[in-house]
């Protein structure tokens, strides 16, 4: 079952991952294409001119920068749950936005793929139930994500992603989308764009009529028309079925001088045809006005037509003429249409016998310099390459390889890690290079936790003492009682048999803090052995990591020696955060101790998820950890000492698994539990060392 989780969870999110990116994407390199989208949206809903220009143009930019990046964090897995929470919301707030659309139709493209994928309103609901459920996925099961990068190096592909997507937007903004998905790109001929083909399914009508006959009103078509005896009342004409529509079918120029249509005298002109876009004169950018007058004298010199196609009036043409001194002629062309040709206001088109083979945005018109022959003599006067695998090589280059290459390294790196501390934990690795592990102390410590009255105390104390005084062990013996049993258990061990430790201490040396034992009572009473930093003490009792550096340095202050305990719990190791956690623990707590004070430090991991549980981590998932361990200690005080220091394991240790677990060469003994409490029990765990 967790198998087939982990399948699903994947697939949903390399299905949400691409569709994010690819959405995101297409819009993000038509940031102006986008904001007509989200104008119309905000027409549907009576909000037009609610919002000035730049704000709309923010948000486009905005929407599909977080698309994006939102895409690539789930396929490389980078914060698992927080962008599974966010996306989750996101897709949320789709599907209610496409159930609107799909029941009052205000919008006949929802545009979640700009202009390179366009679905109906039904597809586009359908499309996000889709993604609802995969976000639904994903959101259950956020940690079943496999990460490709490691949490290290996750910073950069955030960056980097978010930097490459606003930098191809405002690009976009300042020249043109590289990508041109609409029925304009360069190469496309107009008239053949506005052609249907022979054959093509025509639109269909019906027509009804209402008629009447002695008061009586009835609905008839043509094919039951009645006789002349009824009196004809009203009719009704309704498309019933959608015909053919050419990729160009509202392209039309219009000369205002004159009032005539010159659509078809513009695109069948044989040669080169100069268009100047302007959608909204009123508002398009005359910085570059300079570069469009000169453009116009070149075309004169040498025959070339010259038009401004427009969707504003008379009064907004007039201050344009004020303002640049334009002396080229005005038509008018529909506002929609303007905008599609080119993303830019003004933008600029150069026509060769009907096809579009230049265009130009305002901030990128052709220096005077260039401007030196006839357009057959010049690049610009051939047809612009508008190659798209070449295009497709470029955001290779940009973008996917660099993350290919941060993703390689970040894996070469891990597997080296990896490899490291296999290394380490390896039998022989460890016989032929360091044999300290036959020099370091084994030890068994029972924790007896709150458990027995004082009387049944001392007599399994007893029981343990007498056990072991009979049967020598091959290990140190510990057993932490209760702070009430240790004066009394004290009375009746062999020290040199079995050593007594508490099971906990103060934070504080003495004073006013009723009910607390201190460092220097456990010691008083004849024990040498204190347990710190125990889960159930972090869990039920809020023990901070400051709290338990306090207790540490108190117990050895006192000469006692302390049994450090660090762990995660089963979601941290679900999240593979086990590494960091233990390593934050004793940072936090031990690692600030003097190498001598050190000495008197004995580790032991407890898998939070396996004490009382019944579960046990495997003996080669203990080994790896307390190999970890050791790695670390190496790096904090030297390999010495990380040799030198005893890591027991304590984690639902029992005589049927002891003997695996004590065979593993980083481990060094248990921390028991309810074991301990049972001296037959806890005799066989020691016996593990025979």
């Amino acid at each position: 079952m967790d198998k087939i989780k982990t399948i699903l969870t994947n697939l949903s999110r390399f299905l949400i991952a691409a569709t994010f990116i690819f959405s995101g994407y297409v819009k993000a390199i038509d940031p102006l294409g986008t904001q007509y989208k989200i104008q119309d949206y905000l027409t549907a809903l009576g909000l037009a001119g609610l919002f000035p220009d730049w704000i709309t143009l923010v948000a486009s930019v905005a929407l599909s920068a977080l698309e994006f990046c939102l895409g690539i964090f789930l396929l490389f897995a980078i914060h698992r749950r927080l962008v599974s929470k966010i996306i989750l919301a996101f897709t949320a707030v789709m599907t209610l936005i496409t159930v609107w659309i799909a029941v009052a139709d205000p919008v006949k493209d929802c545009g979640c793929f700009g202009d390179a994928l366009k679905l109906t309103n039904m597809e586009t609901l359908g499309k996000n139930i889709i993604l609802l459920a995969a976000s639904l996925t994903v959101f259950r099961w956020p940690l079943r994500m496999v990460r490709f990068l490691s949490k290290s190096t996750q910073w950069i592909a955030i960056n980097y992603t978010a930097l490459f997507i606003l930098v191809s937007s405002g690009h976009s903004i300042y020249h043109l989308p590289p990508l041109d998905f609409r029925p304009y790109h360069i190469g496309a001929n107009i008239p053949e764009g506005m052609k249907i083909p022979e054959g093509a399914p025509q639109p269909e009508f019906e027509t009804t009529f209402i008629l009447q006959k002695n008061g009586q009103k009835k609905t008839f078509t043509l094919d039951d028309y009645p006789d002349s005896t009824w009196e004809f009342v009203d009719s009704k004409t309704v498309q019933t079925k959608e015909g053919y529509t050419p990729p160009i079918h509202d392209f039309s120029i219009e000369d205002l001088s004159t009032g005539e249509d010159i659509t078809d005298a513009v695109l069948s002109h044989k040669g080169y045809t100069f268009l100047l876009i302007a959608p909204h004169l009123e508002k398009s950018d005359d910085s570059n006005f300079g570069s469009i007058d000169q453009l116009y004298e070149y075309a004169q010199d040498n025959g070339y037509p010259f038009y401004c196609l427009t969707a504003s009036g008379d009064k907004a043409i007039r201050h344009w003429c004020d303002i640049t001194g334009a002396e080229y002629p005005f038509c008018a062309t529909d506002e929609v249409t303007l905008k599609t040709i080119i993303r830019s206001n003004p933008g600029l088109l150069l026509l060769k016998d009907g096809t579009i083979i230049q265009k130009w945005s305002h901030n990128d018109l052709p220096p005077e310099g260039q401007l030196n022959a006839p357009l057959e003599d010049l690049s610009i006067g051939q047809m612009a390459p508008n190659s798209l695998p070449d295009k497709i090589v470029k955001i290779f280059l940009w973008f996917i390889l660099p993350l290919l290459l941060l993703t390689m390294a970040d894996r070469l790196w891990m597997w080296t890690q990896w490899l490291r501390r296999k290394e380490q934990s390896n039998k022989l690795y460890k016989l032929f290079i360091n044999n300290k592990r036959d020099m370091r102390k084994k030890i068994v410590a029972g924790n007896w936790k709150m458990n027995e009255t004082l009387q049944e105390g001392v007599e399994l104390a007893k029981e343990i003492n007498e056990a072991l005084q009979a049967d020598k062990p091959n290990c140190d013996v510990v057993i932490c009682t209760p702070f009430i049993h240790l004066a009394s258990v004290a009375q009746v061990l062999d020290p040199e048999v079995v050593g007594l430790g508490a099971e906990n201490c103060a934070d504080k040396a003495k004073g006013a803090y009723t009910g607390e034992v201190s460092a220097a009572m456990v010691k008083s009473t004849g024990a040498r052995y204190v347990i710190l930093g125990h889960s159930e003490r972090r869990q039920y009792y809020h023990e901070t990591p400051e709290i338990l550096k306090e207790k540490v340095q108190l117990a050895l202050a006192n000469g006692l020696k302390v049994i450090f305990c660090c762990g995660e719990t089963l979601e941290e190791r679900e999240a593979n955060k086990q590494n960091e956690v233990v390593k934050a623990e004793l940072e936090a707590s031990v690692f600030n101790l003097s190498s001598e004070e050190w000495r008197n430090i004995i580790l032991a991991y407890e898998p939070i998820w396996a004490i009382g549980t019944g579960k046990t981590a495997t003996s080669d998932q203990a080994e790896e950890m307390l190999a970890y361990i050791r790695s670390i200690i190496a790096e904090k005080y030297g390999q010495e000492a990380a040799e030198d220091t005893s890591i027991l394991y304590g984690g639902s240790c029992n005589p049927s698994n002891a003997a695996d677990l004590f065979a593993k060469p980083d481990i060094d003994g248990g921390l028991i539990g309810g074991a301990s409490l049972k001296a037959g029990d806890f005799k066989a765990i020691i016996d593990a060392w025979k």
